[in-house]
């Protein structure tokens, strides 16, 4: 595998960093070769010029469509665009194999067909990144990271400029109800958090889908406190950066605050950690024993909070 590779990645922003491993590999083995991103613009953006990929296009171009479909002409101008690359690799799930046949029809030499369904046959990096083994390029580090650029770092600076240390930062939501431990016990750890002393600054961080969970606690008026909504991805992540707590669910927002290097905390229910926990060091998983979300008590995601705030105090891991 030499020349240019693309990567072809839609899915959500915890897909796509669970994808990074993979992508980690390409850019280790082929550190010269110029890689591509084709996805979602305001995920991708977390590669483009972050160390994995040198450019990015969007993956919601109508003219793609014709790729799924066996008959439509194909757009000449995305033709060529597939065919001058020397290797892709395809996360499109692709069951009666249409799209890569149309990527091969128009002019693809060298494809991956990956599939993006995980399993429960271990962790999802390294499930996603088993494709890439027929080059001989095993993962054995499954842990995401991303790698903010000096501009992210510096927009990151000025956002928290003035807020006391250390910064604590939770995220209420997650891409489904099902995911999400119940609000009036996210209150209790807000109102925990906003009373510790050992704490500088409450982050409470969301987008547009946890606006009830984002409004009910922008009610607890606090100079402790800042509520950031709908920040692009490259300064999210360069904010959680940041912070020496990050307390969340089993959602994106939780796989970027654990690539950026915090300290998590993380609430789990149904889903199986072992397969969906950011599978970095600094990640703890809270989940009760009958995996059921709202059988999660209070007590322990407090007294476990406590115990890792009395730590960062001892430490003087103030970021």
């Amino acid at each position: 595998m030499a020349g240019r590779i693309l990567v072809i990645r839609g899915g959500a922003l915890g897909d796509f960093i669970l994808t990074l491993p993979a992508i980690r590999l390409l850019r280790e083995k082929f550190p010269d070769s110029p890689l591509e991103v084709l996805g979602h613009l305001h995920i991708a953006t977390l590669a483009e010029g972050r160390y994995y990929a040198s450019s990015i296009r969007s993956i919601e171009s109508s003219r793609l469509s014709a790729f799924f479909h066996p008959d439509a002409p194909l757009d000449p101008e995305l033709s060529r665009y597939f065919a001058g690359f020397h290797q892709i690799l395809s996360y499109i799930y692709d069951h009666d194999k249409v799209f890569q046949s149309r990527l091969r029809m128009a002019g693809a030499q060298n494809l991956i067909s990956a599939s993006p369904k995980i399993g429960q046959d271990g962790h999802a990096a390294r499930q996603l990144a088993r494709p890439l083994e027929q080059f001989s390029m095993r993962l054995e580090d499954p842990a995401a990271r991303i790698f903010p650029s000096a501009a992210d770092l510096s927009e990151a600076q000025v956002l928290l400029s003035g807020l006391a240390r250390p910064l604590v930062a939770i995220h209420p939501g997650s891409g489904s109800k099902s995911k999400n431990w119940p609000l009036e016990r996210w209150l209790q750890v807000q109102a925990e958090i906003l009373r510790n002393r050992k704490v500088g600054h409450l982050l409470v961080v969301g987008g547009e889908s946890d606006f009830p969970q984002l409004s009910r606690m922008r009610r607890a008026a606090s100079s402790r406190q800042t509520v950031l909504t709908n920040l692009p991805l490259p300064l999210l992540g360069s904010v959680l950066s940041r912070c020496s707590l990050f307390i969340g669910h089993d959602s994106g927002v939780s796989h970027l605050a654990a690539a950026a290097g915090a300290r998590c905390l993380l609430i789990f229910g149904p889903t199986n950690p072992d397969v969906w926990a950011p599978a970095n060091d600094a990640v703890e998983v809270l989940r009760a024993d009958d995996a059921q979300i709202s059988s999660l008590e209070t007590e322990l995601v407090l007294g476990r909070m406590n115990e890792t705030l009395n730590d960062v105090s001892r430490n003087d891991c103030v970021r």
